[in-house]
């Protein structure tokens, strides 16, 4: 399942984050990669432990929590600190598929669900499109700065080479509360049934009743706290 967030991060946030990060003591992003993904590799990355990162991170982490999409889509147990990269032009990073398991301070992680968070506006690069590899085909994603695409960790992808310009980025890992991602799909189809049945018949109306204990009925038949 991918689910494109619109709006996580509002125009002036967004311009806020490319603020901050124009002036970031940038490294190789390798530095995350595992083995085999690091042939494919080329990008710059934002150290962990950099002011820019805590403090657009945490921001970031807020954003998500104001999301409906991202908490509905992802049901999330636990969120790695937001990552932060940078493609200039001549820049991508070939097909592969993200760690299983990520390890950071104090914390493991299985990476259930990927995000990306677009930080530079569409226009301003050429190339840079994130594609993603599903049952259905290739998806090709470019999203406005602001949006986030949300996808099952597990998907082989790549990020095509940046032509022009400066694609900006945050990216990070989510271990969901309901592991296998078919059940996340239904779970995330229904709530929008859920939603859409209380707006068209009311609250109180016994289909959308119906339908809201169906979904908290399986949420808590699936989930792994």
């Amino acid at each position: 399942m991918l689910v494109m967030a619109k709006a996580v991060l509002s125009p002036e946030e967004a311009a806020h984050c490319r603020t901050r990060l124009a002036a970031a003591p940038w490294t190789d992003g390798r530095i995350t990669a595992g083995a085999q993904s690091a042939l494919a590799k080329r990008n710059l990355q934002l150290p962990e432990d950099s002011d820019e990162a805590r403090d657009l991170g945490e921001a970031v982490l807020a954003a998500l929590q104001q999301s409906p999409t991202f908490l509905s889509a992802a049901l999330p147990h636990s969120v790695f600190p937001p990552l932060f990269n940078r493609y200039d032009a001549g820049m991508g990073f070939g097909a592969h598929v993200d760690n299983a398991i990520r390890i950071g301070a104090n914390r493991r992680l299985r990476t259930d669900v990927s995000c990306t968070l677009f930080l530079s506006d569409a226009a301003d690069y050429d190339g840079g499109e994130l594609v993603i590899q599903d049952r259905y085909g290739e998806q090709r994603v470019k999203g406005e700065a602001g949006d986030m695409v949300i996808y099952p960790a597990d998907s082989l992808h790549r990020v095509e080479p940046v032509t022009r310009g400066s694609r900006l980025a945050s990216f990070f890992w989510v271990q969901s509360m309901v592991r296998r991602g078919d059940q996340r799909a239904l779970l995330f189809q229904l709530d929008k049934d859920v939603a859409a049945a209380r707006a068209a018949l009311g609250d109180d109306h016994a289909t959308a009743v119906s339908l809201t204990a169906g979904y908290h009925n399986l949420v808590r038949m699936w989930a792994e706290l």
